[in-house]
């Protein structure tokens, strides 16, 4: 069964309310999703993290079914500190202080802010197939713009890159998703379905295009900032990345993350491609149970 005993909800947060679906009971886990999903990415993993932690799954801003701010010149609604902050809002309504906090892709990105933002409230801290973007955008050669040439694409001056896409949106998602080598038939038809009455929104689409060119901007600028001030991520660390994709392969993450973490850094690399949660759900609750 799809989510076998969450409750979806929305909640409010400044500005909107962000979807998201919660179940279980024992210490509080936010679970952040990727590009271009929603928080449906986490159905294989969240039912059985339930067993032992009260899990969190929204949709980020600007994604899914949560407020999605329209698009502005300086990208400041979608910078991770504000996405960061929609995060910690929900874990207020939750009455949540402190709690662990894992992310994959994206919401990896918005977890790696929200932990130096909050360094008081993140436990532990998981990372799913990133480096920091700062890392990425510094250490950028010719196979980082082929592989990831969606970043310079989506980070384009409103509304190109969103007309594109939303003259097919289904196809684009399927075409953008079959990069990765994963196995066919990977996604759930309920994920796929969610997946898809997301992307067909425009406003998501604006969304996803508004995250890159924050990306690319205003959360540079952040980055350099708490490194130069010397803020490092304070907690415990585990950094996992697919065996068949690209992190591995460019970058030695485990050394990457231990310049930005000033606790324990573990992690390695799991059998899959991009969309571990997904792909290889057993192996990656393994990991989290012994982390969290």
């Amino acid at each position: 069964m799809f989510f076998n005993g969450f409750t979806m909800a929305h909640v409010p947060v400044p500005g909107g309310t962000i979807r998201l679906r919660h179940g279980g009971s024992g210490p509080p886990l936010l679970l952040l999703h990727g590009n271009p999903q929603t928080h449906a990415m986490w159905h294989l993993v969240a039912p059985k993290l339930a067993q032992r932690f009260t899990v969190i799954c929204p949709d980020l801003r600007g994604y899914g079914f949560s407020l999605k701010p329209p698009a502005t010149s300086d990208h400041a609604p979608y910078a991770k500190t504000e996405m960061a902050k929609d995060m910690t809002a929900v874990m207020d309504h939750f009455g949540f202080d402190q709690f662990f906090l894992a992310g994959h892709d994206r919401g990896a990105r918005v977890a790696h802010r929200l932990a130096l933002d909050n360094p008081r409230r993140v436990r532990k801290l998981a990372v799913l197939d990133i480096i920091p973007t700062l890392e990425h955008f510094e250490r950028a050669d010719m196979a980082f713009g082929l592989g990831y040439y969606h970043w310079f694409w989506f980070a384009q001056p409103h509304p190109f890159p969103e007309w594109l896409i939303n003259r097919a949106p289904e196809d684009w998602w399927r075409q953008h998703t079959a990069r990765d080598p994963s196995l066919p038939a990977l996604f759930h038809p309920d994920a796929l379905a969610d997946y898809f009455a997301a992307v067909r929104q425009p406003e998501m689409v604006r969304g996803l295009c508004e995250d890159y060119r924050a990306a690319a901007t205003l959360d540079l600028a952040h980055d350099r900032a708490s490194r130069a001030a010397g803020i490092k991520i304070q907690c415990p660390m585990l950094v996992l990345w697919g065996e068949k994709g690209k992190i591995g392969a460019w970058y030695d993450a485990l050394a990457i993350w231990r310049d930005y973490c000033a606790a324990d850094v573990t992690g390695g690399s799991v059998q899959s491609g991009h969309y571990i949660p997904e792909e290889t759900p057993g192996e990656l609750l393994d990991w989290l149970d012994r982390f969290f």
